[in-house]
């Protein structure tokens, strides 16, 4: 695998499973970024099956607990490798969110997230505090079980979990390349007040239905945002970002966004087309959402001086006001244009001023 350290080209390459990420060099990806397949939640119960046909046997036979642990069998070698590919002090970010199902006749919650919190961990993972992603419904009958009545019912699941987790001890930017390009990738102090809540309120989910009927019908995809903020706060600009479940892209996408290169893993090839399209419109949304973060900028200083508020530092490339001196050297880059090389991977050229 070549990558390129520049800031003017970064590749972003797509591999289609998973089990290809012997591919990658130990200890040489700073983030990983997934949102795999939710183990008991009944869309995904024929890929899993197709991986253990036990996991549809016992389904059968009604033993909900025997599945979710032959499910999470399958996913379990991918944090292994995940381990194995970052560098010390790496991020994984990992989206998932819990399951509750009625299997036979017995309902119960299937925590996912647990599950693949203990095996991070007894692969050697450090846990961090993790985000809960509390997404937004309008359902009208969202209460579920008895109705009014006690006490069958039961509480609706309405948020997922953002596990994040470290290798090794905090991650160390040693020489003046390192440090400069950590400097350029700082966030506005009112995106770090946000950003780092433990509670995400403002996103939306993305639609999961899928038109291709050669691809799964749903992609457990998430929107933009989410790897945009996470690729923002755990990693630095050249740094490497992967997926090893890439559905749609979104992931590799906002790699793009950011300055990074990216590798993206997906078993579906319904959906390498999709993301090979990547090419002709990620520059425009790129560049759109550099441009909010800006403007969003913009706004905040706006509002604080009207509330008499003095700054005191100043961005050098930008020449607006920053509420720290961590925030002066901050710098976006631009996408100038987007290459295909092969079937597998794209080049993204960049403006290397404002």
């Amino acid at each position: 695998m070549k990558y390129q350290h520049g800031m003017k080209t970064v590749h972003n390459s797509y591999f289609e499973n998973s089990s290809d990420m012997g591919v990658i060099p130990s200890e040489s990806v700073h983030l990983v970024v997934t949102s795999p397949p939710y183990p008991m939640i009944a869309m995904w119960d024929e890929m899993f099956s197709n991986q253990d046909p036990a996991i549809a046997e016992v389904l059968k036979q009604g033993d909900g607990l025997t599945a979710f642990d032959l499910m999470h069998r399958q996913l379990d070698p991918v944090w292994t490798e995940t381990h194995r590919i970052l560098a010390s002090g790496g991020i994984a970010c990992i989206n998932i969110g819990d399951a509750t199902r009625t299997i036979g006749d017995k309902f119960q919650l299937y925590p996912n997230h647990s599950r693949i919190l203990a095996t991070m961990v007894e692969v050697g993972f450090c846990p961090l505090p993790a985000i809960l992603w509390r997404k937004a419904t309008n359902a009208p009958n969202k209460f579920m079980g008895s109705g009014m009545l006690p006490a069958g019912a039961y509480v609706t699941l309405e948020h997922e979990y953002i596990l994040v987790l470290r290798k090794g001890p905090k991650r160390e930017f040693k020489t003046d390349q390192q440090k400069q390009l950590r400097r350029q990738s700082a966030f506005f102090w009112e995106e770090r007040n946000a950003w780092f809540s433990d509670v995400w309120l403002d996103l939306t989910g993305t639609s999961q239905t899928r038109s291709n009927d050669n691809a799964r019908l749903r992609s457990a995809a998430f929107p933009l945002e989410l790897p945009f903020r996470l690729i923002n706060m755990f990693s630095a600009k050249n740094d490497v970002v992967v997926d090893p479940f890439a559905g749609t892209g979104t992931s590799m996408a906002a790699a793009m966004a950011t300055a990074r290169n990216s590798i993206g893993f997906e078993f579906d090839p319904g959906f390498q087309d999709q993301i090979l399209s990547m090419a002709d419109t990620i520059i425009e949304t790129a560049n759109s959402r550099i441009n909010r973060r800006i403007q969003d900028h913009i706004d905040f200083t706006d509002r604080r001086l009207k509330e008499k508020y003095q700054f005191k530092h100043v961005n050098k490339h930008y020449d607006f006001w920053v509420m720290t001196r961590q925030e002066t050297d901050l710098f976006f880059n631009p996408l100038t244009s987007v290459e295909r090389l092969d079937e597998h991977s794209m080049e993204v050229a960049y403006k290397e001023a404002p």
